[in-house]
């Protein structure tokens, strides 16, 4: 946890936080071993990140005096990530990496070869999706969470949403197999679409492509999800 991430109901005025969380009071004490006195990194969820005295700190409680607040978070990655759902396992780690690269808008998609029982996952709960998009901000000093939503038919995301998500970005399907290489360092709009285990299918990749996609690919390895989303994005931007 390399930033203390307050939300609106742990400031009680502009100068005093209260935290109450027990992951965040417990990492505060068992992994920071943190003592009265110390100078942390604040930031408010969807503000600004600063610098905070510690006050007080038991096994129900951190108390924080607020100094500052007057950082911008790092600036978003310019990409709409769709990804196709993965198992509940990667999907976690997923959100957790993601969220630390700065994506700022992100699809789940139901795929051919995304299994359904993947979305009963508890995994999927707002709770859990949120906590792990916590883990990712505090991960990477961010305070902006993530836009996060859930497209469970393929051809209506396609039919119904598509379009307008690639009026204003660059469509970019990574797929193994593609013609052209992953390009790097781009800075205009995005939107990146990553597979299941397995890849799309060819009708998936067919109407992906015919929508406006532009097919490209990491080289001859095939990787798992998370390696795959996270050297994508790495390289792109």
């Amino acid at each position: 946890m390399n930033l203390i991430l307050l939300s609106p109901d742990d400031i009680e005025h502009d100068h005093l936080a209260r935290v109450r969380d027990p992951r965040r009071v417990t990492h505060l004490r068992e992994v920071h071993r943190a003592r009265v006195g110390d100078a942390m990194t604040l930031g408010v969820a969807g503000g600004g990140i600063g610098r905070g005295e510690l006050l007080s700190l038991d096994a129900d409680e951190a108390r924080f005096a607020i100094d500052t607040l007057d950082q911008a978070p790092p600036p978003a990655l310019p990409v709409h990530l769709v990804l196709a759902l993965p198992r509940p396992r990667m999907l976690a780690r997923t959100l957790e990496h993601v969220t630390a690269l700065g994506v700022k808008q992100l699809t789940l998609l139901h795929t051919r070869r995304v299994e359904k029982s993947y979305w009963q996952s508890p995994e999927l709960s707002p709770a859990k999706i949120q906590a792990h998009l916590t883990l990712g901000l505090e991960q990477a000093r961010d305070t902006v969470l993530p836009d996060v939503t859930l497209a469970r038919g393929f051809r209506p995301f396609v039919e119904d949403h598509l379009p307008e998500l690639l009026a204003a970005r660059r469509g970019l399907l990574a797929h193994p197999g593609m013609p052209i290489s992953c390009p790097r360092g781009i800075d205009a709009p995005t939107l990146l679409l990553v597979g299941p285990e397995g890849g799309f299918i060819e009708w998936e990749v067919e109407r992906l492509l015919a929508a406006g996609c532009e097919g490209i690919h990491l080289g001859p390895r095939i990787l798992r999800v998370e390696t795959a989303v996270t050297a994508l994005l790495a390289r792109l931007f």
